[in-house]
C-alpha cells in the first residue's frame, strides 16, 4: 500500500479543483446567452471537417492510451492536435453550433490529454488539462460533457487519496446532469462514486452507488443518444471497476465473482485495463489466503503491464508486491518483488 500513497501524494493540490467544481456545479452551461462569437472573426471559418478531425484525433488517443499507457502523452499527437490544431480553431469563425460542438471536441481532447498526463505520473499537468477542459464544456454548454469531465476529475482525486471529496464531486456531477447526460455517462459518474466509497470501506454507499451505475448502464438503448467517446464503458468494463471496489471493501469473494464478467474485455484493446483487473485480483487472492492463485494471477498481471508505459499501473503491481508479503519467507514471493523491480522500477517517490 505504501508504493500506492507515494504514487497519490506527489503533485496534486485538490485545492486548485474548488473554484472550477463550484462554479461549474452551480451553472454548468454559459454558452446559451449569449451566443458562442469567435475570437477573432477575421480568422478561417471552422467546419464539420474539422471537427470530425478533432474527434478521430480523441479517439485514436484513448485506443493508443489504453495499449500502451500514458507514458508519451508530451509528444502524442492528441497533445499536438491539442495544441496547434484545436486552439486555432477557437480563433477562428463559426456558427453558433458550429461553436458549441468545437468547444464540446476540444474539451475531450483535453481531458484526454490530461488523463494520459496523470496516467504517466504528471499530476499536476493533468489537473490543469482538466481544469481547462470543464470551462470549454461550459463555454460549450455542454452538460454532458462537463458531466465527463467532472467524473474523470472525481477519479483522479479518488486514485490520489482523497476518496470522501471524490465521492462528493461524482455525485454532485451525477445530480446536475441528471435530465441532460445520456445513461451511459450518468452510469459512469455512479461508478466513480462507487469506487470512492470502497476507498472509504463504506459497504452500503459503494453497493447502492454501484447498483444505479448497473441500472443504467442497462439503460442505454440502440439508436437513442449515446456519445461514442464513452463506447469504452460497458458492462465488462464496469465489473473491472467491480473487482475493484470489492477488494478494497475486504471481500475478496465478491470480487472474484465479478471477475467472471469481466473476464471477455479484449487485452488487445484494453490492455493497461486487462493487467490492471489481473493485479487487483491478484490482491484479492492474497486477502482471501489463496497463495497459488495469487502469484499465478500476479504473474500475468506483471507480464501484460510491464508492456505499457504507466506509472498508475505499475502502482498496482507495487501494491500486488505488498500484499504478497503476508508470505515473507515464501521463495516464490521474493522472486516475484525481484521481477517487478526489474521490470517496471521502484516505487515512485
Amino acid at each position: 500500500m505504501d508504493s500506492r500513497r507515494r504514487f497519490l501524494t506527489t503533485g496534486f493540490a485538490l485545492g486548485a479543483y474548488a473554484m472550477p467544481v463550484t462554479r461549474w456545479l452551480a451553472k454548468p452551461a454559459t454558452a446559451a446567452t449569449p451566443p458562442i462569437t469567435p475570437a477573432n472573426p477575421g480568422a478561417g471559418r471552422v467546419g464539420k471537417a474539422d471537427l470530425d478531425g478533432l474527434w478521430a484525433a480523441s479517439e485514436e488517443a484513448r485506443v493508443w492510451d489504453s495499449r500502451f499507457g500514458g507514458g508519451h502523452w508530451q509528444s502524442s499527437s492528441v497533445t499536438r492536435c491539442l495544441q496547434t490544431q484545436a486552439a486555432p480553431l477557437l480563433r477562428g469563425t463559426y456558427t453558433e453550433t458550429v461553436g458549441r460542438e468545437l468547444f464540446a471536441a476540444t474539451a475531450e481532447l483535453s481531458r484526454v490529454v490530461g488523463w494520459a498526463a496523470f496516467d504517466a505520473g504528471h499530476h499536476d499537468v493533468a489537473q490543469r488539462h482538466f481544469i481547462q477542459a470543464l470551462s470549454l464544456a461550459r463555454a460549450a454548454g455542454d452538460i454532458e460533457t462537463g458531466c465527463y469531465v467532472l467524473t474523470t476529475m472525481a477519479l483522479q482525486t479518488m486514485l490520489r487519496g482523497f476518496p470522501e471529496q471524490a465521492a462528493d464531486m461524482a455525485e454532485g456531477a451525477y445530480e446536475r446532469a441528471r435530465g441532460h447526460a445520456a445513461p451511459r455517462v450518468l452510469a459512469f459518474a455512479k461508478l466513480a462514486e462507487a469506487r470512492a466509497h470502497g476507498r472509504m470501506k463504506d459497504r452500503a454507499a459503494a453497493g447502492a452507488a454501484l447498483a444505479q451505475s448497473e441500472l443504467l448502464l442497462d439503460a442505454v438503448r440502440p439508436g437513442a443518444h449515446d456519445p461514442q467517446h464513452l463506447a469504452y464503458f460497458t458492462p465488462e468494463r464496469l465489473a473491472a471497476d467491480a473487482i475493484e471496489i470489492h477488494r478494497d471493501l475486504g471481500q475478496p469473494q465478491a470480487a472474484l465473482s465479478w471477475n467472471r464478467l469481466a473476464e471477455t474485455m479484449p487485452a488487445g484493446r484494453f490492455t493497461r485495463a486487462v493487467g490492471i483487473r489481473h493485479a487487483v485480483l491478484a490482491s484479492s487472492h492474497t486477502h482471501a489466503g489463496d497463495l497459488d492463485r495469487a502469484l499465478t494471477t500476479a504473474d500475468h498481471a506483471l507480464g501484460i503491464l510491464s508492456t505499457v508505459k504507466s506509472t498508475r499501473a505499475h502502482a498496482y503491481l507495487h501494491t500486488v508486491t505488498a500484499d504478497l508479503q503476508r508470505w515473507p519467507r515464501e521463495p516464490r514471493v521474493r522472486d516475484f518483488a525481484v521481477r517487478v523491480h526489474t521490470l517496471v522500477g521502484s516505487p515512485n517517490r
